[in-house]
């Protein structure tokens, strides 16, 4: 007998629409749990509706108080709020799976009462040997063989010690539903069995506290990964089971986002890859805004020809019925080239302010800088800010400026040529002449041209090449004129002559 989709399936679509978040505290957070909240964030905020931020945190053995506070840090940082839940609060608290323990207990008499769940004392070892002598395969797994247990024979397995494990009565015909993301679906009757939504001892399972909770707290539009959609047959057969006891009165809608690909082969990004690890990309210099933008075109589009855009434009056009259900995959140089354009989009104080945490962990300035340090900042800042991509570029860029002596890169003194010596001398001569008063970046271009280019004939790249490395020991740095002005003219002076005597 086939099924329609459930007609108790919730309306909601514009303020009422309720979407949470509800990680594992295990580990680091990554890519896929991050955009995970950030689709039903961006949903959430499309609509008028509301976030909530639930933890599920039951397994005691890999579950960590740690983990819990990575995930605020990284919502935090990536200026992911939420209505309701942890650190917040609200009309469904507690929002901790391990707080909540009684609520699930009332909630399986509850169910127990109404013929849903029943008690099943059956063994693994059990199920094996019936499966066996009835000739069915072992990986089919529990055959329903409780749930018509008479009172005698259930006091007749309490009395050899048993403790009865909880099973829902699973429906004799297909569940369907329609996907947010993937359209119609259909769970033909018979594809799985009767399972076990609370243990032997009283644990209860996620696949009963995760759709409780959702019941519970009105949870309108369950919005989460790929690998979780086979579970849903079995959300569907319990809320079935939750709308009859009247714990609810709604079915949620349910939409599962593509994979995340690593950036070769056709493997889902692990956990464990440095590409998935948020902070690590923080890390690296990623800016929330940036990362942020790049994680939402993991599996949807703003338009066609755009993929950058401001946090404002993506909640403006965000629909959860737009995600392409295909495999996404991780482009690490496309998220980097995204971030850097949103690098140059911040103000100059700002980019500035951002880049003193790495400047500070390379031991260049202090946190807060002093007033020099400050000072040297806000005059280079702006003369990176266009060729950065990620801030932790910041302290091999502007490094030189905050140090003392110059350290040479390997690869910038092999790329000397040969005259580099007769160049450095010339220019020091040149700039010697440069009043000190008047060692601007025009006035340093003016001078180092005419003795360079007229005077020794050499080509820009041949005649400034030696120059930057020495000022800043690298071959790329900022602009050449504007970084000795910066240093000044004594000090410029100092390095050019320094690289003279380095070389001889």
């Amino acid at each position: 007998m086939s099924a329609a989709i459930d007609p108790r399936t919730t309306t909601a679509s514009g303020t009422d629409v309720r979407v949470r978040f509800c990680p594992s505290p295990t580990g680091l957070p990554h890519v896929g749990m991050v955009r995970t909240a950030l689709y039903n964030w961006a949903y959430a905020r499309h609509t008028g509706g509301k976030l909530i931020f639930r933890v599920e945190d039951t397994d005691a053995a890999r579950d960590s108080e740690e983990s819990y506070r990575q995930l605020v840090d990284a919502l935090t940082w990536l200026e992911i709020d939420w209505d309701e839940g942890v650190e917040k609060g609200g009309p469904h608290a507690p929002y901790r799976q391990s707080q909540r323990r009684e609520i699930y207990a009332e909630v399986l008499e509850r169910l127990i009462a109404s013929g849903a769940v029943y008690e099943s004392y059956s063994t693994a070892e059990e199920i094996d040997a019936r499966n066996e002598a009835a000739g069915r395969a072992k990986q089919l797994g529990y055959d329903n063989f409780d749930r018509d247990l008479t009172d005698e024979q259930k006091a007749a397995f309490r009395a050899e010690g048993r403790e009865p494990a909880y099973r829902l009565r699973v429906p004799d015909h297909d569940l369907t539903y329609v996907d947010l993301i993937r359209g119609e679906v259909t769970f033909p009757a018979g594809s799985f069995p009767d399972f076990v939504v609370v243990r032997a001892g009283g644990q209860a399972l996620y696949t009963f506290t995760n759709p409780v909770d959702d019941a519970l707290m009105g949870i309108t539009h369950v919005i989460r990964g790929e690998d979780l959609m086979p579970s849903t047959a079995r959300q569907l057969a319990l809320y079935a089971a939750l709308n009859d006891a009247g714990v609810t009165d709604f079915v949620p809608r349910f939409g599962h986002m593509p994979l995340v690909l690593g950036e070769t082969g056709n493997k889902k990004l692990s956990k464990r890859d440095p590409q998935a690890d948020l902070f690590l990309l923080r890390e690296k210099g990623f800016i929330h805004e940036g990362l942020l933008n790049y994680l939402s075109l993991l599996g949807w589009s703003i338009a066609a020809d755009r993929d950058v855009f401001s946090r404002d434009e993506l909640v403006a056009a965000f629909d959860i019925a737009d995600v392409n259900p295909n495999p996404a995959r991780f482009d690490q140089k496309k998220a980097e080239s995204i971030n850097g354009d949103h690098i140059r989009m911040l103000e100059p104080a700002d980019f500035a302010s951002r880049l003193v945490p790495y400047l500070h962990a390379a031991g260049l300035v202090a946190n807060p800088p002093t007033a020099a340090q400050q000072a040297t900042l806000d005059a280079a800042a702006p003369l990176v800010q266009e060729r950065m991509q990620l801030l932790g570029e910041a302290s091999g860029l502007l490094g030189f400026l905050f140090r003392d002596e110059v350290a040479y890169d390997e690869d910038a003194l092999k790329s000397l040529p040969a005259n580099a010596g007769e160049v450095l001398v010339a220019s020091v001569g040149a700039l010697e002449l440069v009043p000190e008063q008047g060692f601007t970046a025009a006035a340093v271009q003016e001078a180092l041209a005419g003795a360079l280019i007229d005077g020794l004939g050499l080509k820009p790249r041949v005649a400034y090449g030696p120059l930057r490395v020495a000022v800043s020991g690298r071959r790329v740095s900022p602009p050449l004129f504007e970084s000795m002005e910066l240093l000044g003219k004594a000090e410029s002076v100092r390095r050019l002559g320094a690289l003279v005597e380095h070389l001889s």
